[in-house]
């Protein structure tokens, strides 16, 4: 009879102690839940922010022009007029060949043109006298013609001698020395103009009609600092390659500080569409069934399960379509422990009872990550 006795009052303690637990997270009369002491958590004001649809791709930069510089004539090298990777400008004379034998045939060919052009004033002064033939004239003519045809080809011999950057732009490495026997069609450097830089990237064929000349791009690489470059689509292949099924694009990035260099491998955002629009962090966000939900945070510091409708997602974030209005405050850490109408203490907060303003967190700002937000006081 005595264990009887024990039995009984063990269940009634252990139904007591059930009653009690199971009363604290239901709503009492007045619609509050009951909680052994406000649930620390961290939030943040809703916000409207850019929002950009893209599309991602891998491009590789090409130079807006680019030549290897080589020589038309077999001959020594007299003077080379340039330094590794210095900027130069159109028509600079970078490497001068030996040119001797030109300069003493354009002494010649200038001297010969100076005679003919002589014959040629004087027996046209007779002409105008009636003394001198009408074809001596004519032959004279002639001769002060081939003699200036001479001289404009020694003229053309020593300009191949001469070797100039074609356009502006920034030099390679040097290949050649003084001294040096140039051969022709061999290197001497290269010459890229890097004051804007092609982007040729590729895209897949299904997403061809979202993309079309004129759209922005947004180019980062690991070797600037992830620094954004923009630029725009000037090109849309017009084949797709059938092993691939993806077609070449071609964007155009002006460079004037020259950061981009050929041969680069960029990561590529293609902006289709740009626009302000609410979002909040995805882990905000409660998916119960097909329906979204978010803790909005009352005047009062409860917590108020709000449903929304959701757009687009991407970096973390998510995009509020319906159910959310600028400014609102919701909880964006410690959503696993909100239950409806549960009250709150906003990280960095002193408290309901520390005078902060309700709603937002006073002395801490939205988005602060202390260790209390995780339940650790």
């Amino acid at each position: 009879m005595k264990s009887v006795s024990i039995v009984i009052v063990l269940a009634a303690i252990a139904a007591g102690g059930f009653w009690y637990f199971s009363q604290g997270s239901k709503p009492s009369g007045g619609g509050r839940t009951r909680s052994f002491g406000p649930v620390l958590v961290v939030a943040e004001p809703v916000e409207r922010k850019a929002w950009i649809t893209s599309i991602e791709a891998l491009g590789t930069t090409k130079a807006n022009k680019s030549v290897t510089l080589t020589a038309s004539v077999t001959d020594t090298i007299r003077r080379v007029n340039f330094d590794d990777g210095e900027f130069v400008e159109a028509g600079t004379v970078l490497v001068e060949l030996t040119n001797r034998e030109e300069e003493a045939q354009l002494a010649e060919a200038r001297a010969n043109l100076e005679e003919a052009r002589r014959q040629l004033r004087r027996l046209e002064d007779l002409d105008k006298q009636g003394i001198a033939a009408t074809s001596d004239v004519d032959q004279a003519r002639s001769l002060a013609a081939a003699a200036e045809a001479r001289l404009n080809t020694v003229v053309a011999r020593l300009q191949d001698r001469l070797i100039r950057a074609p356009f502006s732009g920034l030099l390679g490495f040097r290949d050649i020395s003084p001294g040096a026997l140039l051969m022709p069609g061999e290197a001497i450097t290269t010459l890229d103009d890097v004051s804007s830089i092609k982007l040729d990237f590729t895209i897949p064929e299904t997403l061809l009609s979202q993309i079309q000349p004129g759209h922005k791009v947004i180019a980062t690489s690991a070797g600037t600092g992830n620094t954004a470059f923009e630029g725009t689509i000037r090109t849309i292949g017009s084949r797709v390659d059938p092993v691939t099924r993806a077609a070449m694009v071609r964007a155009i990035i002006d460079n004037p500080d020259r950061r981009l260099r050929p041969g680069m491998l960029l990561t590529i955002k293609i902006v289709t569409a740009e626009r302000n629009a609410l979002s909040v962090p995805e882990r905000a966000v409660v998916q119960n069934g097909d329906t979204a939900i978010v803790y909005i945070i009352t005047d009062g510091r409860r917590a108020v399960p709000r449903p929304i409708q959701l757009g687009e997602r991407q970096s973390g974030r998510v995009e509020v379509t319906a159910g959310l209005a600028e400014g609102e405050l919701i909880v964006t850490e410690g959503v696993i422990k909100m239950r409806p109408g549960i009250d709150v203490r906003l990280a960095g907060d002193g408290g309901p009872g520390s005078g902060s303003a309700p709603g937002r967190p006073g002395g801490g700002r939205p988005g602060s990550r202390p260790n209390a937000a995780n339940g650790e006081e």
